[in-house]
């Protein structure tokens, strides 16, 4: 009898074909077989086996099944599939493997995320913490705000006609107008710039703490996962209420500082420095430039305005200011020197907006003016409003109006045609706006704020839906506000509650972006309120005593100003290097 070992081969070489013969006929059998029969034929083996040998295949099998499709991809496809995922997801990729973790940490996917939510690295040094200031006496004085049309109110007490009715200069005279309403005296053109005009640069002096020791990022490159991150950590302490709240000035202090109340402000960041600053104006005439970094008075100007400053505006270089005095300031920063007065409205011009092309004006006198920038000429006069004009705000191609005849009014801002009227937008007149299209904020002196989507009607109020006493407009079977026409977004009963924590009084100032609305009321507060769903995320008590006229904030902090001569910084930074943050 011949066997394999007589033919030359070694004991490992007939092993081998022993496995390849046995191989194939397995395999040869599994073809003949089906899916479910496999798994059939499976199941029953595994049952036949002890429980050892069972968690020993068990063992073997687990790696069959933990497969890395995406790791198996090139890079650029591995990181075209993480591009299409939020971040959220994307943190939780990066605790997978450590090949996951690198992919994901690509500066292209969280530049990309940083560029949706318009969030930009700077090279510039982070803010200081300001030492808190004493507290302060209020001053009961009111301007910047016009009449309202009149309407029936059977809510109103005397009490609240005569206390709407004492406001000098512009103060909201609630559903009140005055039918033979003129100006005392008419102006038109332009005058020759008073010599009296005074801006002077103020000695630098320390008030404040200096500032924590951070690393500097002014030579790093971007590092747009870490500037995300950031992000979301000043998101969650706002959302969280967690803050450090200072004061710029309180009344007499410092003592170049407003010496009345101060109804107005707005940050501002010289694009070639990047040094930030916050414009405030007052009634004492003045308006004061702050530096934010250091806490110090830069500049004031004086002697221009002949009655309150009742609105300012900063942009590309230039301010631009409205007073009692009926006057329209328009000054250059760089030069520093003013460029012209503008004396065309009948009464108090209540708010000045500007951009690179236009200006836009409103006033008590009820109408809403349009100049060319830089040339400063007149082009339209706008009249369709049967109130004082409280609010204006201009966006592009676009100018939202807002008046004591509780109307919104949308324009085209090139030709001063009147586009669409939202009427009855509140229960009483509004007082201010904000617009960021297709958004359009507004406050109102029915206590309450609405958010509007101009190209959906869609949005929501923080007017109770069960409280008749604010005069809350009802909702048709089709969701339709009765008022003025528009689609409501009904709240989740979990944020009924929220809701209900409206302001008080009449809200004075409001102001939005991407991710949240902060105002600023008569009842002393400001709030900060969540921009998808109107849920009050934040009520910042206790910062001021007395009425709050403005507000403004960035990605870092809320500032207020109010008649208590208050300027307060509701820091949310304070521990984090936000260096890098562009503001």
């Amino acid at each position: 009898m011949i066997t394999l070992d007589d033919e030359g081969f070694t004991d490992n070489d007939v092993e081998a074909m022993r496995r390849a013969t046995r191989s194939s006929r397995q395999d040869l059998l599994l073809g003949m077989m089906s899916v479910r029969e496999r798994e059939d034929l499976v199941y029953e083996l595994l049952k036949s086996l002890p429980r050892s040998s069972v968690a020993t295949v068990q063992r073997n099998i687990v790696p069959l099944l933990q497969l890395d499709v995406v790791g198996l991809l090139p890079d650029e496809v591995a990181l075209q599939v993480y591009s299409y995922l939020p971040w959220q997801s994307l943190v939780a990729c990066s605790l997978v493997s450590r090949r996951w973790n690198f992919l994901v940490s690509d500066q292209l996917l969280w530049r990309r995320l940083c560029a949706e939510k318009k969030w930009e690295w700077r090279n510039k040094p982070r803010l200081p913490s300001f030492d808190l200031q004493p507290h302060m006496e209020v001053d009961s004085d009111d301007e910047g705000m016009g009449d309202e049309e009149e309407a029936d109110d059977d809510d109103d007490t005397i009490e609240d006609l005569l206390h709407d009715n004492m406001y000098d200069d512009s103060g909201f005279m609630s559903m009140f107008t005055d039918s033979s309403y003129a100006s005392s005296s008419s102006h038109s053109g332009h005058v020759s710039l008073p010599p009296s005009v005074h801006s002077r640069q103020l000695r630098n002096r320390m008030r404040h703490s200096a500032p924590s020791t951070l690393p500097s990022s002014r030579n790093l490159e971007p590092d747009y996962k870490l500037l995300f991150q950031t992000h979301i950590r000043l998101q969650a302490r706002i959302r969280n209420g967690t803050y450090n709240l200072t004061y710029l000035q309180t009344r007499g202090s410092p003592q170049d500082g407003h010496t009345s109340t101060i109804y107005c402000l707005q940050m501002y960041t010289y694009p070639d420095t990047g040094q930030q600053v916050l414009f405030t104006g007052s009634k004492d005439k003045s308006i004061r430039e702050w530096d934010l970094a250091t806490g110090k008075m830069i500049r004031v100007f004086e002697g221009i305005h002949q009655g309150s400053v009742l609105s300012i505006c900063v942009h590309n270089g230039w301010l631009a200011s409205g007073g009692s005095d009926r006057r329209v300031i328009v000054w250059n920063l760089a030069e520093d020197e003013l460029v012209k007065v503008l004396t065309d409205h009948e009464d108090s011009v209540l708010c000045v907006r500007f951009d690179d092309h236009r200006i836009v004006t409103c006033s008590k006198d009820r109408t809403m003016r349009i100049y060319s920038m830089p040339n400063l000429k007149l082009r339209h006069v706008l009249q369709e409003h049967r109130a004082a004009v409280n609010a204006v705000s201009i966006s592009g191609d676009y100018i939202v109006s807002a008046s004591g005849d509780r109307s919104m009014r949308l324009w085209d801002a090139n030709n001063g045609k009147l586009l669409h009227t939202f009427v009855d937008h509140h229960g009483r007149g509004i007082a201010s706006i904000d617009f960021k299209p297709p958004y359009v904020l507004s406050g109102s002196s029915d206590k309450h704020l609405r958010l509007l989507d101009i190209t959906t009607s869609q949005g929501w109020c923080t007017s109770p839906d069960a409280d008749p006493s604010h005069r809350t407009p009802t909702l048709t079977a089709g969701g339709m506000c009765e008022a003025c026409g528009s689609a409501v977004v009904s709240s989740p009963p979990q944020q009924s509650a929220l809701r209900r924590r409206a302001h008080q009084e009449l809200v004075r100032s409001v102001c939005l972006n991407s991710e949240f609305v902060v105002s600023g009321s008569y009842d002393f507060t400001v709030k900060v309120w969540d921009r998808p769903t109107g849920a009050l995320v934040a009520d910042l008590t206790g910062g001021h005593t007395g009425r709050v006229f403005c507000v403004g904030f960035d990605h870092t902090k809320i500032i207020s100003c109010g008649e208590d001569q208050r300027i307060c910084i509701w820091d949310f930074s304070r521990g984090i290097d936000t260096s890098f943050v562009a503001l």
